[in-house]
């Protein structure tokens, strides 16, 4: 269902399609793992592919980012489509996450931080 990519010390995360009740857990268990991989300072789920998310697709990112800082290690979202945005904007969690443009625009963002990994 979701595409995992591993690259120390970023993971990237593509969910597919749907994060919705049916998809959630697994897509849950899959951010678990993730986070929780020695080595790993930052996840970043990419939405591009997701044309929908409910309420318990927002469960899932809103768990894994408080399970992402539980464990010092960075969770950001990015590729975020229009309409998951505006679910994100009513949600008021557009406040809570760290949103990018893409994987690309992240690393690039971190590339040129102080504390770069």
């Amino acid at each position: 269902m979701q595409t995992l990519i591993a690259e120390k010390p970023i993971t990237v995360i593509r969910p597919l399609y749907y994060l919705n009740a049916t998809t959630a857990g697994e897509f849950g268990e899959q951010l678990t793992r993730a986070i929780a991989v020695p080595g790993v300072v930052a996840v970043v789920v990419d939405l591009g592919a997701v044309t929908f998310i409910d309420s318990a697709g927002l469960m899932a990112l809103v768990s894994g980012l408080k399970q992402a800082k539980k464990m010092g290690r960075r969770f950001s979202i990015c590729s975020v489509s229009a309409g998951i945005r505006m679910v994100l904007e009513l949600s008021q969690l557009d406040r809570v996450f760290e949103i990018f443009e893409s994987v690309e625009s992240f690393e690039a963002a971190n590339s040129r931080a102080p504390n770069h990994w």
